[in-house]
């Protein structure tokens, strides 16, 4: 019984969002580097999508973290 429940504990840690997370961030990462690299800039999309792709790695950094059970 106790084999299982660290099985099933170990198997817990990977969970069908963190594709989707990992997705969102990469998607984030070629906005803000389109927005960076335009010759047009708006400074608001700017700011909020270096902000949401701050969250997003540090959501991607705990999220391995927790895969490799340093947390």
């Amino acid at each position: 019984m106790f084999l299982a429940e660290e099985a099933a504990q170990a198997a817990s840690k990977f969970t069908g969002f963190d594709p989707f997370v990992m997705l969102f961030t990469i998607v984030i990462a070629i906005g803000v580097f389109r927005l960076l690299v335009s010759p047009k800039k708006n400074p608001f999309a700017i700011g909020f999508s270096t902000v949401s792709l701050i969250v997003f790695l540090i959501m991607d950094v705990v999220m391995v973290m927790n895969w490799m059970d340093k947390l």
